[in-house]
Formats: C-alpha cells, sequence, structure tokens
C-alpha cells in the first residue's frame, strides 16, 4: 500500500483532514487542479461566524472556535450586521434570533455604515461575535503541518478510476495510480461523481452556484472598519475587502460540478437589493466570480464512514460552512479514522454521519 489514508480533494476539508492524519499514518492528497483550494475553498467570504447555518453546523462551527484563536493573527474583529426593510419584519426577527445579534438604531446603523439608507432601512442589527479568517493561512498551515509528518499533497492529479480488490483501493490519475487502505472523499462539488466511481451509492449532494462582484469602496469611504452586512433573509451580502467592497446576490443556484463563473443577470439582481438600501450607488464593477457551494439533502455536513462500505469515508457537504467548520470537521474525522474518542458529543456525530441517509 501507498499509503493508509488516501483523500480525494485538495479544498479546505482535504487538506485539513491530511494534517490530522499524518501523524496516525501514511497520507496521500489528490487535487484535480494545478493549485490547492481552486474551487470553493479559494471563492469564500472567510468569515467565522459560528452562529451561521443550522444547530448542528453551529455546533461543529462553535467547536472550531478554540482552534482559531490559538493561531496568531487567524481572526481579525470584522462583525456583522442585518438589515431589512419595514415589510421584512419578520425575517429580520427570525435571523437576529438565529444569529445572536442585537437590535440597533439606525443612528447607531449608520455612525457604523455611514451608507445607509435611511429612507429603506428600518431594521438594524449588529453583532461583534464575526471574524475575518485569515483563509491562506489556515490552509497553508494545515498543508505545512501534513507534510511535516510525510504526507504527499499532489496537484494536477485528477482522479480517472477507482477500484477496490481484496487489498484495498487503487486509485488512477493522470500523473499514476496509488493504493490505500482507506478512501476519503472531500471532492466538494465532486463528491457524488467520486462515490459513483468508487461504485458506492451517491447521497445526493447538490453543488449551488453563488456569485460575487468587488465594487470601489463606495463614495472613498474607508470600509476597513464595516461589518459584514446581510440582507434578511440571506437576500445579498456585502463585506469589506482589501480596501474594497465584495458583494453577492446571495444566490442558490443548483448546478452540475464545473469551474463555476458569475451569471451578469443575477449580479445585476444582487447588486440592485444592495443598492436599494444604500445611499451611494454601484458604478463599476472591479471584477466578478463565482463558486459552488455543495450540500447534502439535508444541508448539514457529512463526515463518517460509507454505512455499506466502512473503508470509504464522506467528508464533504460543507455548504457556505467550510472554511469556519473546518477544525472541527477534520479532528471528527481523524478521531473517527483512527479510533480516537472525538470531543464532540454524540448527538452532533449521528447528525453528521452518512448513515442518517440509510
Amino acid at each position: 500500500m501507498d499509503a493508509e489514508f488516501l483523500i480525494i480533494g485538495g479544498g479546505i476539508a482535504g487538506v485539513s483532514a491530511a494534517a490530522r492524519l499524518a501523524p496516525h499514518g501514511r497520507v496521500i492528497v489528490l487535487e484535480a487542479e494545478a493549485n490547492l483550494a481552486h474551487h470553493a475553498s479559494g471563492r469564500s467570504a472567510a468569515l467565522y461566524e459560528p452562529r451561521y447555518g443550522l444547530p448542528a453546523v453551529v455546533e461543529l462551527s462553535l467547536a472550531s472556535g478554540d482552534y482559531f484563536r490559538s493561531i496568531k493573527d487567524m481572526l481579525t474583529p470584522r462583525g456583522l450586521m442585518i438589515l431589512g426593510r419595514a415589510d421584512q419584519a419578520d425575517a429580520f426577527a427570525h435571523d437576529i434570533a438565529t444569529m445572536h445579534l442585537d437590535r440597533i438604531s439606525m443612528d447607531e446603523a449608520r455612525a457604523i455604515v455611514p451608507i445607509l439608507n435611511p429612507a429603506i432601512v428600518t431594521h438594524a442589527a449588529h453583532a461583534t461575535h464575526a471574524w475575518d479568517i485569515d483563509t491562506d493561512l489556515l490552509l497553508q498551515g494545515f498543508a505545512k503541518t501534513a507534510r511535516s509528518h510525510g504526507a504527499q499533497i499532489l496537484t494536477n492529479a485528477r482522479v480517472t478510476t477507482i477500484a477496490k480488490d481484496g487489498a484495498g483501493w487503487r486509485v488512477t490519475t493522470a500523473t499514476g495510480s496509488y493504493t490505500a487502505a482507506t478512501l476519503i472523499n472531500a471532492a466538494g462539488a465532486w463528491v457524488d461523481e467520486v462515490a459513483a466511481l468508487a461504485g458506492i451509492k451517491p447521497l445526493g449532494f447538490q453543488p449551488n452556484r453563488r456569485s460575487m462582484a468587488r465594487i470601489p469602496a463606495p463614495g472613498g469611504h474607508d470600509v476597513s472598519g464595516w461589518p459584514m452586512m446581510f440582507g434578511c433573509g440571506e437576500t445579498w451580502y456585502a463585506k469589506p475587502d482589501a480596501g474594497a467592497l465584495i458583494v453577492s446576490p446571495a444566490e442558490e443556484h443548483p448546478m452540475a460540478p464545473h469551474d463555476a463563473w458569475a451569471d451578469d443577470m443575477v449580479l445585476a439582481e444582487g447588486l440592485s437589493r444592495y443598492e436599494e438600501m444604500v445611499t451611494e450607488p454601484v458604478t463599476r464593477l472591479i471584477s466578478n466570480w463565482a463558486g459552488l457551494r455543495t450540500f447534502s439533502p439535508d444541508r448539514v455536513l457529512v463526515i463518517g464512514r460509507d454505512a455499506r462500505d466502512p473503508s470509504f469515508f464522506w467528508l464533504a457537504g460543507q455548504g457556505g460552512y467550510g472554511f469556519q467548520s473546518a477544525p472541527g470537521a477534520s479532528q471528527l474525522a481523524a478521531d473517527l479514522l483512527t479510533g480516537t474518542a472525538p470531543a464532540l458529543s454524540a448527538d452532533l456525530i449521528a447528525a453528521l454521519s452518512p448513515a442518517r441517509f440509510g
């Protein structure tokens, strides 16, 4: 065997799992693209907001907090603001209760973000429990740890065939074949395709496109201290980024796995929803892009051995929570694969297990 653990996918899920597993056995990571984190991981809004998502996702994100806080400069204070119109009172109330935000007055909101339009925005809430993640520091830190324990991280290694015999798995790529006792499926939008190649029943994951636009700082303002802003019901969001603002329509359009790009009409509609809430118009785009956020049927991550073949391990369905849940998710994966008692609750482990899909 070339390795005990062979991981398909070099995004944050696969690389973090490699770092956790490498001290316990030989690890090989296969990434199809020329660089790690080429797809969803490289197109993330990069926010640690642990109250974002369904209860199981929130618990996993909260479990990742100690790891983030243990690394210098990993987190930078950002804050979070939810905004709503007069006719969005119910959606606004739901969002702030779920995400633990405090209502603030419009004067207070405009003191934080001076371009808010008081003729339209009637509901505002704010919290400080959201931080920017240095995603490159996180990814490269995990990669460095994995390599320091002997892991091989191979790029340009697109998987073409997967076969199993009595000795384990054989995975063939454009650059060679590799064998391992355990196959870990961390292939992002392609997880069901990888499963099918391996003769494993797909679980029904759905990639969804999300588009982004980078615009100049509105009105020439210094946006560096502004929070991430959401339209209530997540109908759009905006976040400071390197002196500019990134704005997303927050769409979820089902797509087949591919190298995603932004849809011009969807971007225009999302920018219009953002513009309604502010006093500064969008006059030009600096750039735009899109990524695929891949969800399981119940929108919760899937972490665990396949119910029919325990030598096939799922690490999938990160959706929009991949970076903020990666420390907790990768530690759980390593614990389950090495027979170590997880620190997470039995209920959470069951909620994340692929066995829930029968």
